[in-house]
């Protein structure tokens, strides 16, 4: 057998792996981005509480103090869950195939890509994983950085601006490259006023 070709069988090759999510899943899906297109997309940054509830709408658990940017691709509101102040900024993708919760004041910052799903390369039908995501308490996740499926940021960690995380960052911890690797703790600077 040569690698890279089909496997055949009597009656079908076995490539074949079908549809990974329902009709119904992917209706609901559809109304929502034809939704968020014609409803929020455009909508200027102060209409926060309209995109809120155009996503409650669809599913999403968002704490009235969180932000989510007309901007941002949502694949799957229902597995959304967003805590007070955290925040889902300009360009980015929450590829939620999987549930993706962002703590309380954390941050998802411009263009970065959370992504909740991969596949399985070694299998012949190229099979969906999916995988939660976990953004903690406080944690930034900084401009154009990528969070793989299964992965969580630990509350207070930053991962760095393009850096790719296919592994937990542990919390109060700096990392950044590709992959991410830690820096150093991250310590909060509390002056004297």
């Amino acid at each position: 057998m040569v690698a890279g070709t089909p496997l055949e069988t009597r009656d079908k090759t076995i490539w074949d792996g079908g549809a990974s999510f329902s009709r119904r899943n992917r209706l609901y899906r559809l109304a929502f981005i034809v939704t968020w297109g014609l409803l929020a997309a455009w909508t200027p940054p102060p209409l926060r509480g309209w995109r809120r509830l155009i996503l409650r709408l669809f599913g999403a658990r968002i704490a009235p103090t969180a932000i989510v940017y007309g901007s941002a691709r949502i694949w799957s509101p229902a597995n959304l869950t967003m805590e007070d102040h955290s925040v889902i900024g300009p360009r980015t993708t929450i590829y939620a195939m999987a549930p993706i919760r962002l703590g309380a004041y954390a941050i998802v910052s411009q263009g970065a890509h959370l992504c909740a799903g991969t596949h399985d390369v070694e299998s012949p039908a190229f099979q969906l994983h999916t995988r939660p995501i976990v953004i903690g308490t406080r944690a930034w996740v900084a401009a154009e950085a990528f969070v793989g499926p299964g992965v969580t940021i630990g509350d207070g960690a930053v991962l760095g601006a393009r850096a790719v995380a296919m592994r937990d960052i542990a919390a109060w911890t700096i990392a950044a490259g590709n992959p991410a690797r830690p820096l150093r703790p991250r310590h909060i600077r509390f002056d004297a006023a």
